[in-house]
């Protein structure tokens, strides 16, 4: 590996981000989104530019592998270790002392927090209501979360975020297009399976699927799970008659830092909303409000794309998932609301030195860990049937939204991330993806049929490092394949033609998915 990464380096030894590329009108909402304030940002040259738009230059050869494809990560890669640690190393770029603060992130991202009073001061603070005692109870092992597979199994690694429609007074004058929302008056923005003794938990996930057979060409069928869902047995009385639930599956976590390094003006310039190419892909840009930056910003995290940056993405979930209140999030009673005043009369763990259950610099330690996770290295690129698989993918147009390579900003202070080529296959932007996968809950500028493009670097191994093969947003999808014909919506036109390929081509598009 060390001679691959000398060779990306002097591969890139002069780039910068490809400028935005000129979609003609460019709403004038994004002026305000395209620097990155989270970064420590060294500009690139006219040249770099140049050099990276030639590399990142669609190939039209598919008969070999393209240089350093299989380095999903770029310098960061790490190898695949055969089992389910896979997610869970620090990546190739993370030098000894940075290996030291990623273990103490890593124990942090690992701890069981307990309520309060304890006598384990810097570990209590749980709940009151929550969904988790820890962030490795949801991402489990680094990986993908799953719906209950019994009514025996609990929904640990899934939840239901819910919301009412807001008025004029919720919106964000900054940010063109928002849909205001607000949280449910009784329940909050999140639905707590779990409460401390004394707290009666919010409610139970009750899901329901029927299966409906889909024909594919050749003779092969399929079989899709359409999903119900209900908040069962409700602790606090009935939800509100407006109330939308969303359910989600707890993503993997790998590859996190790269992703918030890719420049806001690259992820922007591949957006169309008005589809001024004509095919068929509007991809949008998510806008949100940074608590920490205190402006607008470009929305790269979570489902929906809700979340700005790292920092405040595992803010955000220690506060929803655990009940930990942290300097972005501050109220130590976590998601609980006024009308669940025993909840927010508990003892909390926010009154001893730290000021708030989860300190800056703990919080920091668990943001290093989630933007140091290393994505493991391609598999089998050469191989004949998935090179096969490459260019149906690209034919079929599934690269319009799952790009398939960035590269990453010149970071000061930040080698780790730094101008890396990076192959995630995303896009980072919304898109409408049909009827069938839409939750009906708005999240920022995201309709309630928009989904953020997931990156597909590891899929392949999500059996290997989860035991499961559950994908999309709630885990309906059980393999690969269903995923794909779970795609609607702007990606009609690409389902309908994975059903009508022959099956050896079909077989081969799977074999290339499962490669990343």
């Amino acid at each position: 590996m060390p001679s691959l990464r000398h060779a990306l380096l002097i591969l890139f030894a002069a780039l910068p981000a490809a400028t935005v590329a000129q979609n003609t009108a460019e709403p004038f909402a994004w002026a305000k989104v395209q620097d990155d304030p989270h970064l420590s940002v060294v500009p690139r040259s006219a040249s770099e530019a140049a050099r990276i738009a030639k590399v990142l230059t669609t190939p039209d050869d598919f008969t070999a592998p393209q240089p350093f494809e299989e380095l999903s990560g770029g310098a960061a890669t790490v190898r695949n270790t055969g089992d389910a640690n896979a997610f869970s190393q620090p990546s190739k770029t993370v030098d000894f002392e940075g290996e030291l603060t990623f273990k103490l992130g890593n124990g942090l991202f690992r701890k069981l927090w307990v309520s309060s009073p304890s006598s384990t001061l810097a570990s209590d603070g749980l709940g009151p209501l929550f969904n988790a005692r820890s962030c490795q109870r949801c991402h489990l092992k680094d990986g993908r979360g799953h719906p209950p597979e019994s009514a025996e199994d609990n929904s640990v690694s899934m939840f239901l975020r819910v919301s009412v429609p807001g008025g004029p007074e919720d919106g964000i004058d900054e940010i063109e297009g928002y849909l205001a929302t607000r949280p449910e008056p009784t329940y909050g923005g999140q639905m707590q399976d779990f409460g401390l003794p004394g707290q009666r938990a919010e409610y139970r996930l009750d899901i329901h699927y029927d299966e409906v057979e889909i024909a594919l060409a050749g003779g092969e069928t399929a079989s899709l799970r359409h999903p119900t869902y209900a908040a069962a047995e409700l602790g606090y009385g009935p939800l509100h008659p407006d109330a939308m639930l969303s359910p989600r599956v707890a993503p993997q976590m790998i590859g996190l830092g790269l992703l918030e390094a890719i420049p806001a003006a690259d992820i922007l310039a591949g957006a169309d909303p008005e589809d001024r190419d004509g095919d068929g892909i509007s991809g949008r840009p998510n806008i949100v409000w940074s608590r920490e930056f205190g402006r607008p910003m470009l929305g790269r995290f979570g489902l929906k794309a809700g979340m700005p940056t790292i920092r405040e993405q595992s803010a955000a979930a220690f506060s929803g998932d655990v009940g930990i209140s942290s300097t972005l999030y501050p109220d130590a009673w976590g998601d609980c609301t006024e009308a669940q005043g025993d909840c927010r009369s508990a003892p909390h763990g926010d009154g001893d030195i730290r000021g708030v259950e989860i300190d800056d610099e703990a919080l920091n330690l668990v943001t290093f860990y989630s933007r140091n996770l290393g994505v493991p290295a391609r598999r089998d690129v050469a191989d004949p049937e998935v090179l096969r698989g490459k260019r149906l993918f690209h034919e079929l147009g599934c690269a319009s939204c799952h790009r398939p390579s960035f590269v990453t900003h010149r970071l000061d202070g930040q080698p780790e991330q730094s101008f890396q080529l990076i192959w995630p296959y995303t896009d980072m932007l919304l898109h409408d993806m049909g009827e069938g996968l839409a939750d009906h809950r708005p999240e920022a500028r995201a309709t309630g049929r928009e989904w953020r493009t997931p990156p597909l670097w590891g899929i392949g191994l999500t059996e290997q490092v989860s035991g499961h093969s559950y994908f999309l947003h709630d885990g309906r999808a059980r393999s690969l394949l269903e995923a794909v014909l779970w795609h609607g919506g702007e990606a009609e036109a690409q389902r309908d033609a994975v059903i009508a390929l022959p099956q050896d081509e079909r077989a081969a598009l799977i074999r290339f998915l499962e490669s990343l």
